[in-house]
């Protein structure tokens, strides 16, 4: 799995450096406004990866989305989910650090020693309803937070859109994961290959109806999906950036005073 994972990374690197592309003409104002609002240089390259992606999704990873879907219980399900964004906390709370956010990173600690103790090894999001709310982020926000540019739009082979900034995220993450590093053996193996096969029904089984409901109604699914990619994205990087709370966690007695609401209701 780590070979693997260096390899990917290594393909992502290649992919996002030659997204590096010349702008139109500045004779030709059309052209040159259609390139600034899409950002898409290497569109017709990346439609054909998306041609790739959607064939692999139609006939292997949709399927298996939906006979994971069928043969297992929503509550088992979301008991999978949070079992698998528990294991992510190690890369959670490392860019958490590195934004520059105190309140995040100790959301994420006590997140983690809650769910494994009292959530029985993460099944439970026993910490949500505690005070400490779940969040995303990635190396792909921390390098926006420090002022990298996104650069181009990428349409990546099994990995589906991003840009350099985001595929560069991408291969920081899996170094920044244990799971990538810690152990050997084909124990170790069998449970990497396991949390990969798990994670990826996980996360198609979660956006099966958007997306069958994307591809029904848009004229051109391809440029749909890369807009609303662009727009989670700016959304998840704005949120990071504005998110200054304290750390004082949300139920404590002082931060109800702070907020002008009574502590007991």
């Amino acid at each position: 799995m780590p070979s693997i994972a260096r390899l990917l990374f290594a393909s992502l690197v290649v992919s996002a450096l030659a997204g590096c592309a010349t702008p139109p003409p500045a004779d030709d104002p059309e052209a040159v406004a259609e390139f600034n609002e899409t950002n898409d240089p290497l569109e017709p390259t990346n439609r054909v990866f998306y041609k790739v992606n959607e064939a692999i999704d139609t006939y292997a990873l949709k399927p298996a989305a939906q006979a994971y879907r069928f043969v297992t219980p929503q509550s088992v399900r979301d008991g999978i989910h949070n079992v698998l964004v528990n294991l992510t906390t190690p890369v959670l709370l490392t860019n958490d650090i590195a934004q520059g956010k105190p309140r995040r990173a100790g959301d994420t600690t006590m997140r983690f020693l809650i769910n494994t103790t009292v959530g029985v090894a993460g099944i439970f999001d026993v910490a949500s309803d505690w005070g400490y709310p779940a969040h995303d982020t990635d190396f792909g926000v921390t390098l926006a937070l420090w002022g990298v540019p996104a650069g181009p739009f990428l349409f990546l082979p099994v990995l589906g859109p991003s840009d350099p900034r985001d595929a560069v995220g991408f291969g920081v993450n899996i170094a920044m994961d244990p799971f990538t590093w810690v152990g050997q053996g084909e124990i170790v193996t069998a449970l990497n290959w396991s949390r990969f096969v798990v994670s990826a029904l996980d996360a198609r089984e979660r956006v099966l109806d958007t997306v069958d409901q994307i591809k029904k109604t848009a004229l051109d699914p391809y440029a749909t999906f890369r807009s609303l990619y662009r727009q989670h994205r700016e959304a998840q990087i704005e949120e990071t950036r504005n998110d200054n709370r304290t750390t004082i966690p949300v139920w404590f007695p002082q931060a109800a005073a702070a907020a002008g609401t009574p502590e007991n209701p």
